[in-house]
């Protein structure tokens, strides 16, 4: 009691700001006893995460992943891992997820929240502007791969203001990357109509131009290195065959899938 009597004010006073191994440092005693002063005393003690991220921002530990360089091999082996866990995961996991993340958003401070929008906002602004992180990702190696690429190619037919994600001008290739939007009601049925209507007015447009349209389906939330495989892979092994042949008609629409 005496201890508390000391030193609890003082603990209570500046345990926002220091961890309980910087209480014990200053008062010369032991993080756990700064712990049972905390709890007698009433105080909400911070949670794990909460308490890695101040020793992080202290400096008293270390991150464990900042500024690691890892190889190749190592990435596909971290990324294969991550996504098989999701894959294998129950509906009731995922469902508890869901209901974890519902909770922590109304439980957020309304400027955190006000935050997060913009950011987000920004986020929808800056794909708009300069591309997703698909579209980015698969020009960049297109283009290291030796090929021409145009990004956000306008003026493909004429007398329209159509506009395709990456356009491959030797092989007259198309290549539209459609995420979830395209397929799901994500922001409302009316959204969708219009987004199937527009999708399919410029596939016909297009294919009665003379190009080849890749379609890309890309309905996950992330870009992972899996994702960038299975894209590459299967991009690769249509445009061969475009290159050996140019596809008839009948063959000039092409539908690809990333999930």
């Amino acid at each position: 009691m005496k201890f508390i009597e000391e030193h609890g004010q003082f603990i209570l006073d500046n345990y926002e700001s220091m961890s309980t191994y910087q209480l014990a440092e200053e008062l010369d005693t032991y993080p756990n006893k700064i712990r049972r002063t905390l709890k007698k005393l009433g105080a909400q003690l911070k949670t794990k995460s909460e308490a890695q991220k101040q020793a992080l921002s202290s400096g008293r530990h270390k991150h464990p992943t900042k500024g690691t360089i890892r190889d190749e091999d190592t990435k596909i082996k971290i990324s294969e891992s991550v996504f098989t866990y999701w894959q294998t995961l129950s509906d009731e996991d995922r469902e508890a997820r869901a209901e974890t993340a519902r909770v922590n958003w109304e439980s957020m401070d309304e400027g955190v929240k006000d935050n997060l929008r913009q950011s987000a906002a920004e986020a929808v602004r800056e794909a708009a502007k300069n591309g997703s992180k698909m579209e980015i990702f698969l020009k960049n190696h297109l283009t290291n791969s030796g090929l021409e690429v145009i990004f956000h190619k306008k003026g493909l037919v004429i007398n329209s203001n159509l506009e395709v994600d990456l356009f491959l001008p030797t092989l007259k290739v198309a290549i539209e990357i459609d995420g979830p939007a395209h397929f799901f009601p994500i922001w409302g049925q009316d959204s969708l109509n219009k987004h199937i209507k527009a999708d399919a007015e410029k596939a016909g447009l297009l294919l009665a131009g003379g190009f080849v349209l890749i379609r890309v389906k890309h309905t996950s939330k992330s870009l992972t290195g899996k994702h960038k495989r299975d894209l590459v892979s299967l991009i690769t092994v249509e445009l061969d065959k475009i290159d050996k042949k140019f596809p008839s008609k009948k063959k000039r629409f092409i539908e690809l899938e990333v999930s």
